[in-house]
């Protein structure tokens, strides 16, 4: 099944969760069991009695950056400015970042964007789909100290708010991981968000370990697909670091027959693309723009914590590639007949 027209689905308005649930753990997640094939309803904070104490889990401790900002051209126009890269620069100097850029009329080369009385953007070059470079002169903040002062946590579009509420703070909590860290994203690996602290220590008292890696989730990442044939779609670059100590807990778990679960696509591309026949999964840096569809060969990951995809994306060929096409399409078709809440702030599927 290598056609994108393959990946749709049916999904009432109404399942689009708008809200996460009100405790993290209590979200449902659907257990798929790749054989005999069977699904069965849980509830998230079974998660240490459905896996095994030689277990590891692998998360992605990513912290995503509130990188969404307003403001103003010279005309005296509207602008919303998503930030898409994160680096370290020198306050005081200019920053120029990749940024994807909603205003009125396209932008032109050369002019300015103002956001506050000590931060303007100058527009370099506008490329495809309202990506834009940016050099910006933001005093002696920064732009990194612009975004934590003044940035909004960047939602994914289908999660629209009535204009009576401001969720600015709740958002900056929940769309984050319990164990987020290391900032750069521009998205949450949502399949984290249903972690509590009490129940990795439920988990790591059962003797499942629990080990974090980074991959700074990008804006390619959530691109659509505009191939008929899912193999030649693109996936841009993001950058992933696995450190020496969560390399080897990965690399003893196999060697001694646990099961390494990734909790998240993020981590399965991670994971699968840092491995080596000779060293099994290396530690270290780099970066990944390895596009997992059905026929892949998969050597490190055993199991698959997700929340469900939109239809005709590249991370539902990955999970189907994970668990099978047939049994993916079961598993979603039984997800909206009994109701369960689909994507960021939705529900979770457990695929072992």
């Amino acid at each position: 099944m290598l056609r994108t027209e393959h990946y749709n689905y049916h999904l009432p308005e109404n399942l689009i969760a708008q809200f996460p649930v009100d405790k993290r753990d209590h979200s449902r997640l659907l257990r798929v069991s790749r054989s005999p094939g069977s699904l069965s309803d849980r509830r998230f904070f079974e998660l240490p009695s459905l896996l095994e104490p030689q277990d590891l889990l692998v998360v992605n401790n990513t912290r995503v950056v509130p990188a969404r900002i307003f403001g103003r051209k010279e005309s005296g126009g509207k602008v919303e400015v998503l930030v898409l890269e994160h680096v370290d620069g020198e306050a005081g100097s200019g920053q120029t970042r990749l940024c994807l850029v909603k205003s009125s009329r396209r932008p032109k080369p050369g002019s300015r964007i103002f956001f506050d009385g000590t931060v303007s953007g100058k527009i370099l070059e506008v490329l495809d789909r309202g990506l834009t470079r940016i050099s910006f002169e933001a005093g002696q903040k920064g732009i990194e100290g612009l975004l934590a002062e003044k940035g909004h946590i960047p939602l994914p579009p289908y999660i629209r708010r009535s204009e009576d509420v401001s969720p600015g703070l709740f958002d900056r909590e929940r769309y984050q991981t319990v164990y987020a860290e290391q900032a750069g994203a521009v998205a949450a690996p949502t399949a984290g968000l249903h972690f509590t602290g009490d129940l990795i220590s439920a988990l790591r008292a059962k003797g499942v370990q629990v080990a974090p890696l980074t991959l700074h989730v990008g804006y390619g990442t959530f691109r659509p697909v505009e191939t008929e044939d899912i193999r030649q779609h693109h996936l841009e670059e993001e950058q992933y670091f696995i450190a020496l100590h969560t390399a080897r807990l990965i690399n003893e778990t196999r060697q001694r027959g646990g099961k390494v679960i990734a909790v998240g696509t993020t981590v399965v591309r991670t994971l699968e693309s840092a491995w080596t026949l000779e060293k099994g999964v290396c530690a270290g840096g780099g970066k990944t723009g390895l596009l997992i569809t059905p026929g892949f060969d998969f050597h490190v990951v055993d199991g698959l914590i997700t929340n469900f995809h939109l239809p005709r994306s590249s991370l539902l060929f990955l999970v189907s590639a994970f668990a099978g096409y047939d049994l993916t399409k079961k598993a979603y078709a039984w997800a909206v007949d009994h109701k369960y809440r689909f994507y960021s702030y939705g529900d979770a599927m457990l695929v072992l």
